[in-house]
């Protein structure tokens, strides 16, 4: 299944802003609730649909991450994907966006398809959670001793082909666009 508009607006959860809804759209916004109402994350600390670029081959690509976690000092602790299948699926490529991430490597990643979760060290590529339960709560989350990754830059260059092959696959499905190269500038 891939994403499609469903030719309503809401209003974005975190920001106010609205947006088109989509057939995932409700989705992103229950995970952001969750983790606001049940698991204490601040809302100013959230930043929804962060753009992942890269380069390839001359080219700029970007992939879209459902949600940006930043901890108190401004720095990435966690990203936050959706999936529509299931989360082991996607967990490669959520490890290389973590792991290229230009603000800086962001430690933690969570893949879920709202029904199932996996929280992953984007250093290790460790497993640190499964479940729903075993999505930090904001105060274990801050305390986290996850590593962030650090990479040469020949490792990286690795790292940004994986989430390209990603990134291709899904160019003409999910993303709406975002996923599709864009002119050099």
């Amino acid at each position: 299944m891939h994403e499609e508009s469903l030719g309503n607006v809401i209003r974005d959860y975190l920001t106010g802003e609205e947006l088109v809804e989509t057939s995932y759209e409700e989705f992103r916004q229950a995970l952001a609730r969750m983790l606001v109402e049940e698991k204490g994350y601040p809302k100013d600390r959230l930043t929804p649909k962060v753009g992942v670029c890269f380069p390839v081959d001359g080219h700029e690509y970007t992939r879209m991450v459902d949600l940006l976690v930043r901890d108190l000092s401004d720095r990435p602790l966690l990203f936050v994907i959706f999936c529509s299948g299931e989360p082991g699926s996607y967990l490669r490529e959520a490890l290389a966006a973590a792991r290229i991430f230009k603000d800086g490597a962001v430690p933690l990643v969570l893949v879920t398809d709202t029904h199932d979760a996996i929280l992953l060290e984007a250093a290790t590529g460790q497993e640190r959670g499964r479940g729903l339960r075993g999505i930090p709560d904001w105060t274990t989350l801050c305390a986290t001793d996850a590593p962030r990754p650090e990479l040469p830059e020949a490792a990286l260059e690795r790292e940004r082909r994986i989430l390209y092959a990603y990134s291709e696959f899904l160019e003409n499905g999910c993303c709406q666009g975002f996923c599709r190269p864009r002119a050099q500038e």
